[in-house]
C-alpha cells in the first residue's frame, strides 16, 4: 500500500511539475512572440505518442500524418517520445534540414540507441569525427571497389544462401542472413562460419533493444540487449586486435582488402588511425546498416513484385536474357549489373514505396526561421520522407506500386528534393550505391533459380521497424539451372 501511495503521489508532482513547465514554456514564446508551427502537443508526458505507434503497428500509419497536413498544412507541432517535436513533410524543409547539419541541426536518437550502438558508431558521431569517417565509409562501397572488389563476394554468399532454400522459407529471415554475412565479409574478410552463426544471434538481441524503455530493470528485453551488446563489443575487439597483431608480424602492411584494414590505416588524409573502441563501435553500426534495411527492401521487393505479376514477368525475362548470354557461368559481372534497367526501376520503387527509413530526428541547434513559423531552439524536428515518397502531388498514384514510372521520371516531378530514401547532405547514408547492387544481385539469382508463391497471408507494419508481421512465408520450386524457358 505505501508503494502505491508512493507511486501515486510521485506521478501527481511529476504531472504538475510538466504542466507548470508546459505553461511556463507557452508564456515564454508568447512574451518572445514566437510563432509556432501549428499543431497540438497531445496529452501530459506522453503526447502523441500512442497515437503515432498506433497507427505505424498497422499496415496503412498514412492518417497520423494525413490528418494533421489536413488539418495543419505539411509543417506542424506534436509531442512524440517525450519530446515536442516539429515534423515536415514539405521537400523543401526536409532539404533545409539535411543540407544544415551540424550548423543548424544536428543528429539525434533515443539513449536506448545510443547505449547499444556505443558513442563512436557513425550515426551518432558529430563534426570533423563524423566527416572522417563518413568520407572513409564513401570511399570503400564507390563504384570501383564494388565493380573491381564486392560485386564477386556479394554474388558468392547471395547464390550460397540460396543453395540451400526448399519448401517452405521465411524470406525475411533468409534475407537478413544474406545481409549479415555480406556486411561481415566486407567489414571483416570472414566467410560464413559456426563464429558468425553466434555472433548473429547475440547481435539479433542487440537490434531487439533498440526501441525499448533504456532501463535494464523495467525491461528484460533491453537488459538482454545490453548483455548481447557486450558479447558483440567482445567478439569484435577480438577480431581487431588480432588483425592488429598480423599487421605487425607483417611491418604493418595491408593483409586484407575490406574495411578493417581501411579503418587501422585512417583517413588516408591525415594518416591518423582509430582506437580498438573507435573501430568496434563503427563495425557494430555498420552491421545495423548493412543488416536491417537491405533485407527489409529485399523482402518488400518480391512482396510488390509478387502482388504485380507483369512487372515480375518483365523483371523475369530481363534476367533470363542476361543468363542466356552468360551461358553456363553463373556469376555475375560488372557489365551484368549495367544491363538491368527495369530492375533498377523496381528498386527505385521498392524505395519509393518501402520507405525502409520513414525520416529523420533533427535537433534544432538554435531558433530556426522557416516558412513563417519559428522553430525554438532544442526542440526536435522530423524530416518525413515516407509523407514526401506517398505524396500525389509529387507521384502519380502515389501508393501504388509501379516501376515503369522511372522509365521515364514522367510518374514523378522534377525536383531532385522528392526522392530521397537515402536521406541527404552530409548524412547520406554511405552505402545506397551497395544496397543497390546487393539488391539486384539477389532478383537475379532468385527469379532465375526460383519460382514461389506465399505460404500464407502476411502483412506489411512499421513500428518498431519496417518488416513483414510473419516474415514473410513463402513456398519455393526450384527451376531448372540452365533452362530459362522452364518454370
Amino acid at each position: 500500500m505505501d508503494l502505491i501511495i508512493y507511486l501515486f503521489l510521485s506521478f501527481s508532482i511529476s504531472l504538475i511539475t510538466f504542466l507548470l513547465l508546459r505553461a511556463a514554456a507557452a508564456a515564454h514564446f508568447r512574451r518572445r512572440k514566437i510563432r509556432l508551427p501549428p499543431g497540438t502537443l497531445g496529452l501530459p508526458f506522453i503526447g502523441e505518442t500512442l497515437q503515432l505507434i498506433s497507427a505505424y503497428k498497422t499496415e496503412n500509419p498514412e492518417p497520423f500524418i494525413d490528418d494533421r497536413i489536413a488539418k495543419y498544412g505539411n509543417i506542424f507541432t506534436t509531442h512524440v517520445f517525450g519530446e515536442p517535436t516539429v515534423f515536415s513533410t514539405d521537400p523543401e524543409t526536409n532539404r533545409f534540414i539535411l543540407q544544415n547539419e551540424g550548423r543548424l541541426f544536428e543528429s539525434s536518437y533515443p539513449s536506448s540507441l545510443q547505449n547499444l550502438l556505443g558513442k563512436h558508431s557513425l550515426l551518432l558521431m558529430r563534426g570533423s569525427l563524423h566527416k572522417r569517417m563518413h568520407s572513409l565509409t564513401m570511399s570503400f562501397a564507390n563504384s570501383s571497389i564494388l565493380k573491381d572488389h564486392l560485386l564477386a563476394d556479394i554474388d558468392r554468399l547471395v547464390r550460397l544462401n540460396l543453395d540451400s532454400w526448399t519448401g517452405r522459407v521465411f524470406l525475411m529471415e533468409e534475407a537478413k542472413k544474406i545481409t549479415f554475412n555480406l556486411t561481415v565479409k566486407q567489414l571483416m574478410s570472414l566467410d560464413p562460419c559456426e563464429w558468425t552463426e553466434k555472433l548473429m544471434k547475440e547481435y539479433m538481441l542487440v537490434i531487439e533493444g533498440f526501441f525499448t524503455i533504456p532501463l535494464p530493470f523495467f525491461s528484460s528485453t533491453y537488459r538482454k540487449a545490453i548483455q548481447a551488446r557486450r558479447k558483440v563489443a567482445e567478439a569484435l575487439g577480438l577480431v581487431v586486435r588480432e588483425r592488429r597483431k598480423e599487421r605487425e608480424g607483417e611491418g604493418g602492411e595491408r593483409l586484407k582488402n575490406d574495411m578493417l584494414e581501411a579503418l587501422f590505416e585512417g583517413d588516408g588524409v591525415e594518416g591518423d588511425g582509430f582506437s580498438d573502441e573507435e573501430i568496434v563501435d563503427f563495425m557494430l553500426a555498420l552491421l545495423v546498416a548493412g543488416y536491417e534495411t537491405t533485407s527489409t527492401i529485399m523482402t518488400l521487393a518480391v512482396k510488390f513484385l509478387t502482388e504485380t505479376p507483369h512487372a515480375l514477368s518483365l523483371l523475369k525475362e530481363e534476367h533470363e536474357e542476361i543468363r542466356l548470354k552468360k551461358g553456363k557461368v553463373e556469376s555475375l559481372l560488372w557489365e551484368d549489373y549495367k544491363s538491368m534497367p527495369f530492375t533498377q526501376c523496381v528498386v527505385n520503387e521498392t524505395l519509393r514505396v518501402g520507405n525502409i527509413i520513414s525520416g529523420v530526428f533533427r535537433r534544432t541547434m538554435t531558433d530556426i526561421n522557416i516558412k513563417g513559423y519559428t522553430i525554438p531552439k532544442g526542440w526536435k524536428v522530423f524530416a518525413c520522407f515516407r509523407a514526401v515518397h506517398l505524396d500525389h502531388e509529387h507521384f502519380k498514384d502515389a501508393r501504388t506500386f509501379d516501376p515503369w514510372r522511372w522509365q521515364s521520371n514522367a510518374g514523378s516531378t522534377s525536383s531532385p528534393n522528392v526522392f530521397t530514401p537515402f536521406g541527404g547532405g552530409p548524412r547520406r547514408c554511405p552505402g545506397y550505391e551497395l544496397a543497390r547492387v546487393e539488391l539486384c544481385v539477389f532478383l537475379h539469382h532468385l527469379v532465375t533459380r526460383y519460382s514461389w508463391v506465399p505460404a500464407e497471408p502476411d502483412k506489411l507494419v512499421f513500428f518498431p521497424t519496417t518488416r513483414m508481421q510473419k516474415r514473410y512465408p513463402i513456398i519455393v520450386q526450384r527451376r531448372s539451372l540452365f533452362d530459362p524457358c522452364k518454370e
